[in-house]
């Protein structure tokens, strides 16, 4: 995920964010209102807590045994007349589809949203090659009409609101096709309408699709997109030639597998009963649908995370952003504050694992957390995240860098202190003694912790004088 490597750490970028009302606003009122649904929609299954341990079960099975199921997997694609591909990195799958799109002659492709494409920089990678990419979702074609960066999982547009898209589609549209309707207003109906008309024109001339998949079942070799607006089917059926790039990590074993998740997600993510569209494809069939399919397999840091016993556990993850919902740092500090195209709770562990923590946004991002569980409540697969957050803050601790040398060498020290109670003793006396002396607030990196709370008052007398004093 080379793109945002450049941004700031997320203490900078998130004070800077939490300064703009109209962000703070837009987002306050979609998270609410998107998380209000959800539970709504759980509430209505009694079953929900036992269909979460099963998804849970399901992912952690498929985990352990992912070699097998991948294997299984190709094996079923190349059955069905599809191409597998292995990419180890980012560079090697933008190089495999870009060669494909050469492939065809063409010099443009149409796109369903995908978060993996976006993790390995694929439009920055096709344009490179003098290759247009354009985003069909409606959430992602606001995004890029306005040269922006998606800041939500499922509505990556969430920072905006409608006078913002009006103006948008008002300004970018003709650049990039089909211009928007004279006069158009924030009507979300006007919008929808703008936007469809503007994306008609590029599927009815597409003849090579981008895709990613939500799931993918080893038995058959069949891919799955869920989702709510019909754009992404136009993109899996029309074009003669068709490229899905899917992390490894999607895979399940058998369609009863998939039948669990096809109920945890839909109400996790938009708060439906069932998606309305759900795209299922089989390799290629003569006469109906793309002529010529391309799978992608992505790794691009995930063994990495296999290999990790507590991080692992992160793969489970089916990219529902219940837990972006729930969670009061994004809520207040929004999603371009974690510099990934994952943000939020989910983005703060995953992040750090496939890209490491050596730059300072990466090793800052296990720190955008207040720890308050609430992420890993409604996580829909039982991802601890607070537990795999302290495992990664331990990590970064462990690599020093700014801050960490000081807190290691506290943490030394105290571990030393508490270790003599002699010395634990004495030191109690004379901050009593002191006490008058004390500062309201800490000096240095602590002085951001005390901008809000007071450090507390030491007693004049230490508990264990006290009981030495007045016990029988």
């Amino acid at each position: 995920m080379p793109t945002f490597l450049g941004m700031p750490a997320f203490p900078q970028a998130a004070a800077r964010a939490v300064r703009d009302e109209r962000l703070r606003a837009n987002l306050r009122r979609a998270t609410h209102t998107i998380r209000d649904k959800r539970a709504r929609a759980v509430a209505e299954l009694e079953d929900w807590e036992r269909l979460r341990a099963a998804g849970t079960a399901i992912k952690d099975h498929t985990l352990r045994h992912l070699d097998r199921y991948l294997v299984q997997l190709e094996e079923a694609v190349t059955a069905a007349g599809g191409t597998v591909h292995w990419a180890a990195d980012a560079e090697e799958a933008n190089r495999i589809v870009a060669d494909l799109v050469r492939t065809t002659g063409e010099g443009e492709v149409v796109k369903v949203k995908s978060m993996a494409t976006q993790e390995i920089g694929l439009n920055e990678a096709l344009a490179a090659e003098g290759i247009t990419a354009y985003e069909t979702d409606l959430a992602e074609l606001i995004v890029q009409l306005g040269e922006d960066r998606p800041s939500h999982i499922l509505v990556p547009a969430i920072h905006r609101n409608r006078g913002e898209i009006r103006e948008i589609f008002a300004e970018r549209m003709a650049a990039w096709g089909r211009p928007a309707p004279e006069g158009l207003t924030d009507s979300p109906a006007e919008l929808a309408e703008a936007a469809r008309l503007h994306l008609r024109e590029k599927f009815l001339r597409a003849r090579v699709a981008v895709s990613g998949a939500n799931f993918m079942v080893a038995e058959t070799g069949t891919l799955v997109v869920v989702e709510s607006e019909g754009n992404g089917r136009m993109c899996l059926t029309l074009p003669r030639t068709l490229i899905s790039v899917v992390g490894i990590e999607k895979v399940v074993p058998t369609w009863r597998d998939l039948e669990v998740f096809l109920q945890l997600l839909p109400r996790s993510s938009t708060a439906e009963r069932m998606n309305p569209y759900t795209s299922l494809w089989t390799g290629v069939s003569e006469g109906d649908g793309p002529s010529e399919f391309h799978l992608v397999l992505l790794d691009n840091g995930r063994t990495g995370i296999l290999a990790d016993e507590v991080g692992r556990q992160t793969l489970r993850c089916i990219r529902c952003s219940a837990c972006l919902n729930v969670c009061p740092v994004y809520e207040r500090a929004g999603g371009h504050a974690y510099g990934s195209v994952y943000p939020g709770p989910i983005g703060a562990v995953l992040t750090p694992q496939l890209r490491g923590t050596a730059s300072p946004v990466d090793a800052s991002l296990p720190y955008a957390s207040s720890l308050c569980g609430a992420c890993y409540e409604v996580c829909p697969v039982a991802i601890d995240i607070p537990e795999v957050l302290v495992h990664l803050r331990e990590k970064v601790a462990e690599q020093g860098g700014h801050g960490h040398r000081l807190e290691r060498a506290a943490m030394g020290a105290a571990g030393y202190v508490l270790d003599h109670p002699a010395v634990l003793a004495a030191a109690e006396r004379l901050a009593g003694r002191t006490r008058a002396l004390h500062p309201r607030r800490l000096p240095g990196p602590g002085r951001a912790w005390t901008d809000s709370r007071d450090l507390p008052e030491v007693p004049a007398e230490p508990f264990r004088d006290w009981w030495r004093r007045n016990r029988p």
